[in-house]
């Protein structure tokens, strides 16, 4: 199998993994969302950091942290960017918990123009006119989900902003996916286990306390926030970014369709319309992405 091929199958498992999270976080749903994500921290920290001792990763993992310690803009970036990836995981926690899910899309599928946006303005990237009028399209259809809801869809706009702003803040900061994951959950470990250590003193916690099938499950968060990255780190090594971005999608549309149809949200004509903008968005988007990539490959042959 050729390395692109590999690429694509790591990537595709990697948003296809994302994009089934709901399942594995309604088995959740009895447990605060706060226990899960603190949880979620606690264990992915344990399980990667274990993945590096076994790979020999451990000098590579020092390395990175000393880099960072003599890099103080990078260090405070990736401190702040785990913070916000923090509040990212429990936003969606609370939105799958809660029957969000088509809120939860909604937030994913408008990730990458707000990403791009913030290009713009953060990094004084330049758009062009077809890109900007996707950007105007899918505000039009947050605009229609506004007016029909009577609300701004906070949710997913929370959602989306989070995750659009974790991207700006490790723009500058290149680590392996891993051993990134070591350092980001190491930073926010000190919170995670001094607030387990408070709901357990003051309110009763699940883990050890339900049953053992829940106790595996938290554990277990640790390993499906671990996999997905690791298997996306593979695949964005050997294909395309342009390719990246039509796989990306495979998220939120799973996650669209088991909102719909496995957990009968409602998904009424106004929110197809909705959608249908900002599906519309997209491929307006990545079809000019499309042709930017293919007239700088020409320009360099």
């Amino acid at each position: 199998m050729s390395n692109e091929k590999k690429g694509i199958l790591s990537a595709f498992s990697a948003y296809a993994i994302w994009g089934a999270f709901p399942l594995y976080w309604k088995l959740l749903a009895h447990v605060a969302s706060i226990e899960i994500l603190l949880s979620r921290v606690i264990w992915s920290f344990l399980l990667t950091a274990l993945l590096v001792i076994v790979l020999g990763l451990r000098k590579a993992l020092l390395a990175d942290l000393k880099h960072l310690w003599t890099h103080p803009r990078q260090f405070w970036q990736l401190v702040g960017a785990s913070f916000v990836i923090s509040l990212n995981w429990f936003l969606y926690i609370w939105a799958v918990t809660h029957d969000h899910l088509i809120e939860t899309s909604l937030g994913y599928y408008i990730n990458p123009l707000i990403t791009v946006v913030f290009g713009v303005f953060f990094f004084k990237e330049t758009l062009s006119r077809t890109q900007w009028i996707a950007a105007g399209v899918a505000f039009v259809g947050v605009l229609i989900l506004t007016i029909n809801y009577g609300t701004v869809p906070w949710m997913a706009l929370l959602i989306a902003l989070s995750f659009a702003t974790y991207s700006v803040l490790k723009k500058k900061v290149v680590l392996d996916a891993t051993r990134g994951l070591v350092i980001e959950t190491l930073f926010m470990l000190p919170f995670a286990l001094g607030y387990y250590m408070y709901l357990a003193m003051t309110s009763e916690i699940s883990f050890l306390h339900i049953n053992r099938t829940t106790d595996w499950l938290l554990i277990g968060g640790g390993v499906v926030t671990a996999v997905p990255l690791i298997l996306f780190a593979k695949g964005a090594q050997n294909i395309p970014l342009y390719l990246i971005g039509f796989i990306q999608y495979i998220t939120p549309t799973t996650v669209l369709i088991l909102g719909v149809l496995l957990y009968k949200e409602p998904f009424s004509h106004i929110e197809l319309m909705a959608f249908s903008f900002i599906w519309a968005a997209l491929l307006l988007f990545s079809g000019s992405k499309i042709v930017e990539i293919r007239r700088a490959v020409h320009r360099s042959v």
